[in-house]
């Protein structure tokens, strides 16, 4: 008697909610709102997750995946199905996430408050106790990637990301996806060492 999914009910379950996420954009090309509010629900948390790691805001965060969903409302039709509906989201997602960040940093640098932003990294009493957590240590390791290289780490082990679907939604050749995640995790594995 099995009571977990096997791999074969693991993959049509996963390849129902591809289809009925398809199903979903198109009904929502047709102006359901329920619709909407379904594919909302479904990939929500996913999305803020994805966009706080880029923006590191929660607030901004949220923002960006309200306006996602309302660019899916507007161009629901125009979705090519070229992949799949979570990968064309996390594109979506990302485009505006470094948007914001790029007009950030113009105006930051416009009223040339950058210098005055940056944090100090010392370690204080509460950031050694949070150092005795492995996962915060992981955490921390990943956070201090390159921007390029934590976001590949992020897609792929926080988000289940498969390298094709990083390739379409980072914009890049699978070649370089490949790479970066070579580096990411020779530059992750020094930095846990050191940690």
């Amino acid at each position: 008697m099995s009571f977990g999914p096997t791999t074969t009910n693991t993959a049509q379950l996963i390849t129902s909610k591809a289809s009925s996420d398809k199903l979903l954009i198109e009904r929502i090309a047709g102006g359901e709102q329920l619709a909407m509010s379904t594919l909302f629900s479904r990939h929500k948390t996913h999305l803020h997750r994805f966009l706080v790691r880029i923006v590191r805001d929660q607030n901004l965060a949220e923002d960006l995946v309200s306006d996602v969903f309302l660019d899916v409302w507007r161009q629901a039709e125009h979705f090519a199905a070229r992949s799949s509906v979570s990968t064309w989201l996390h594109a979506i997602g990302r485009l505006k996430a470094f948007s914001v960040l790029r007009r950030r940093r113009t105006h930051a640098e416009q009223n040339d408050e950058g210098t005055t932003a940056i944090a100090d990294r010392g370690d204080n009493p509460e950031t050694v106790l949070e150092k005795k957590n492995s996962a915060e240590v992981l955490r921390l390791c990943v956070d201090s990637l390159s921007p390029i290289h934590r976001q590949v780490i992020d897609l792929v082990y926080y988000h289940e990301k498969s390298v094709s679907e990083v390739m379409k939604i980072v914009g890049i050749p699978l070649a370089t996806v490949k790479t970066r995640m070579f580096y990411a995790r020779k530059q992750l594995a020094t930095l846990v060492m050191a940690a």
